[in-house]
């Protein structure tokens, strides 16, 4: 009797490999923009003295990250305002203060000024836009395999009246 590689043992029991690779920095960016902002914080220990230490610090900088922290990619909200339903509300109040500042002060401003807007969806990679249809571009929408032969039978039709 002959034992499995790991790697075959594992595919048999239905595990399946990872393509992440570690320390590479675009395989979850929201992880890796987290991970930033937690080891850039200036709390931030160069060393926990122990796994109660370092629970403390996680307990204290997940209140800071999800109620205080401003969050760029969420109009400079919080999770917290986000997540309970109050980022209308703070939106319209932040724009109610900027007009009075421009009501006030109009020379201090190219243009009335504008509060950033909630965004409706988040990505990792946004889909690409299609913008043509399968007949005005060949392979729009197809493998690289696909949309070679494609590319190689309409090149073949239209060499064709030239032939005869």
């Amino acid at each position: 009797m002959r034992s499995k590689r790991v790697a075959q043992l594992l595919a048999d029991l239905g595990v399946t490999k990872t393509h992440s690779r570690p320390h590479t920095s675009n395989d979850n960016p929201f992880s890796e923009s987290h991970f930033k902002t937690l080891k850039t914080r200036p709390t931030f220990p160069r060393r926990f003295g122990s796994l109660d230490d370092a629970r403390s610090f996680g307990r204290g900088f997940f209140h800071w990250y999800n109620q205080e922290h401003r969050h760029h990619g969420l109009a400079l909200l919080t999770p917290h305002h986000v997540h309970h339903g109050l980022a209308g509300r703070v939106l319209e109040a932040r724009q109610a203060a900027m007009n009075v500042a421009y009501s006030t002060n109009p020379e201090r401003f190219a243009r009335p000024p504008r509060v950033p807007e909630l965004p409706t969806k988040v990505w990792i990679n946004p889909p690409l836009p299609t913008t043509f249809s399968d007949e005005r571009s060949p392979g729009a929408s197809r493998g690289p395999a696909q949309a070679a032969s494609v590319l190689s039978q309409r090149s073949a039709e239209d060499e064709a009246p030239l032939l005869q």
